[in-house]
């Protein structure tokens, strides 16, 4: 069973920049496509990002095109959510997820993390 732990979140003023990690552990991350998803108080789960396995293809969610980039290091099974010049609605619970679809679907997924707060004030 695949298992991920996201870290990194925080406290930042607009404009700053954070950067979340998704550590897999349990399986090999070659083996998955994955993608950062991100739910606000009272909104429906939202696509940030997904990465396919070999990196090769990218892909972002119109409301942070631009400002956020996905990566991963296959050799330390982790993912990464690189996050920059962050606005006050990039306020959320930010999730990896692990599946073998490359998707914006968050049903899609297989396995999620716990997800990590991100809070930016104006």
């Amino acid at each position: 069973q695949v298992q991920l732990v996201e870290s990194g979140g925080g406290f930042v003023q607009a404009g700053g920049s954070l950067r979340l990690s998704c550590v897999v552990s349990g399986s090999t991350l070659s083996n998955y496509r994955m993608g950062w998803f991100r739910q606000a108080p009272g909104k429906e789960r939202e696509f940030v990002a997904f990465i396919s396995r070999t990196s090769a293809r990218t892909y972002y969610g119109d409301s942070v095109k631009g400002r956020f980039t996905i990566s991963r290091t296959n050799a330390k099974n982790t993912v990464y959510l690189q996050m920059n010049s962050l606005k006050p609605e990039d306020t959320a619970v930010y999730y990896c997820a692990a599946g073998t679809v490359l998707t914006s679907e968050w049903r899609d997924y297989d396995s999620w993390g716990q997800g990590t707060q991100v809070t930016v004030s104006a």
